[in-house]
């Protein structure tokens, strides 16, 4: 633990499929086995990454995102994402501008958080297919946001020693330093699937993983010189307006069909006097009867189907929750909460039944963005008209007809203000959509 506020870096690149992943858990687990108190945090809508960093650190990872939280709450959750710690070492999302059409600081960019909290950037740079040009891109990058100090480079990919020393030299005529190299090495890359990373439970040997990292950041950065580019604050704790907990006693959905919750939506639901109490689908558990309300988490469903739809208890427990109680179910589970969900074999299996809604994961297409959503009713959400702001990523879609304003859940627009028309469903105490909540406006 530290009294003094924490300090923080931001690991960025220009492009997604850079490396910052691999980079962040190298350099985070590498700090926290040298004894520094170092916390993780991702920026944009994310669940996957920051369960990594959390394994890193030992210490909760949190998201910060300019568009979908106000000031107020960034600030909140920075603050969370830095107690206790001395340094903060944030993740970005995709490339380092990419945002949507906003007001500057409110976009969803990387940057945006960066310039907030005045913390430098370190640019992953992928330096495949490249060697003195791979300099215009970081100068670009420098050149581009006169708000951020760019404190050096870190080179993913590095093919042999002679290619670094020409990218370097490109480098050297920009002035820009090099705080270390990574060789081009499949072995590094994490296992995937359809929306990122296997979850950070499911990675197999994960914590000799992350030892590797360490030990390869020990032998090819200068982590001496990343922790003396750290700059900036985490803002000191204060109050701001999260979503208020659909319950006082919340039965969470918690195993690996159903993990995607925001930390800072937990943290808020607790800080308004709520127990959050877990149960596990998969391991055919019903909701705890002492609950008021229930939440059903996304996550991969569609990765567990028959086997959610033999679990009797958890489907019975369900349904008798939910005729007294409120349920939610984001993305995942809100098909869980419909009739039928096929899955990727074009199997289709039964559900809850709670919602007229049948989903497939077999006929694939993505859907991804952020969201703004207007409530049509009373609910676990809030109130008739009140205006939340969240996200969709999935692959999975509805394959039952597009709801009525009578049992819709919610009028949407993207993020730029272009309608998308009604979404989820809502009939009698039970509720959900692919929208997954992050902040209110």
């Amino acid at each position: 633990m530290t009294d003094r506020p924490a300090r923080g870096l931001l690991i960025a690149a220009a492009r997604s499929g850079s490396g910052k992943t691999t980079v962040t858990l190298a350099v985070l687990r590498a700090l926290r086995r040298r004894g520094i108190a170092v916390a993780g945090a991702k920026c944009g809508p994310d669940y996957i990454d920051p369960a990594f960093h959390a394994a890193a650190t030992g210490r909760p990872s949190f998201n910060l995102d300019s568009f979908a939280m106000d000031g107020a709450l960034l600030d909140a959750v920075a603050a969370q994402a830095g107690a206790g710690a001395a340094l903060v070492v944030a993740e970005g999302s995709m490339g380092l501008f990419d945002g949507v059409e906003a007001e500057e600081g409110r976009s969803g960019a990387n940057a945006d958080v960066a310039a907030r909290f005045g913390w430098p950037v370190v640019l992953v740079l992928d330096v495949s297919g490249a060697a003195q040009s791979a300099a215009a891109t970081a100068l670009g990058v420098r050149a581009y946001d006169p708000r951020l100090r760019l404190a050096g480079v870190i080179l993913n990919k590095v093919a042999s020693p002679r290619h670094r020393r020409l990218v370097e030299a490109g480098l050297a005529r920009v002035g820009l330093p090099v705080l270390g190299a990574l060789p081009r090495d499949a072995g590094l890359v994490l296992p995937e699937r359809h929306l990122g990373l296997v979850q950070a439970g499911e990675t197999a040997d994960l914590a000799a993983r992350l030892d590797a990292l360490a030990d390869l950041a020990e032998a090819s950065l200068d982590l001496d010189a990343i922790l003396a580019a750290a700059a900036g604050h985490v803002p000191p704790a204060a109050p701001a307006s999260l979503p208020a907990p659909p319950g006082r006693r919340i039965a969470v959905a918690r195993d690996a069909a159903f993990s995607f919750v925001y930390p800072h939506l937990e943290a808020g639901w607790r800080a308004a006097g709520a127990d959050l109490h877990a149960f596990s689908p998969l391991a055919d558990e019903a909701p705890p009867p002492g609950c008021d309300a229930c939440w059903l988490p996304g996550g991969y469903p569609e990765l567990h189907a028959g086997r959610l739809a033999g679990a009797s208890a958890f489907l019975g427990g369900l349904r008798d929750f939910a005729r007294t109680r409120p349920v939610h179910g984001e993305c995942g589970g809100y098909m869980v909460l419909g009739e039928t969900l096929e899955d990727a074999d074009g199997t289709t299996h039964a559900m809850a039944g709670l919602l007229p809604v049948a989903t497939s994961y077999a006929r694939r297409r993505l859907h991804l963005g952020y969201r703004l959503a207007t409530l049509l009713a009373d609910g676990p959400l809030g109130p008739a008209g009140g205006r939340l702001v969240g996200h969709e990523f999935h692959y999975a879609g509805e394959v039952t007809g597009v709801p009525d304003a009578a049992v819709a859940l919610a009028r949407v627009t993207d993020a730029e203000g272009r309608a998308l028309g009604l979404a989820g469903h809502r009939r009698g105490l039970v509720s959900g959509s692919f929208f997954h909540l992050i902040g209110v406006r």
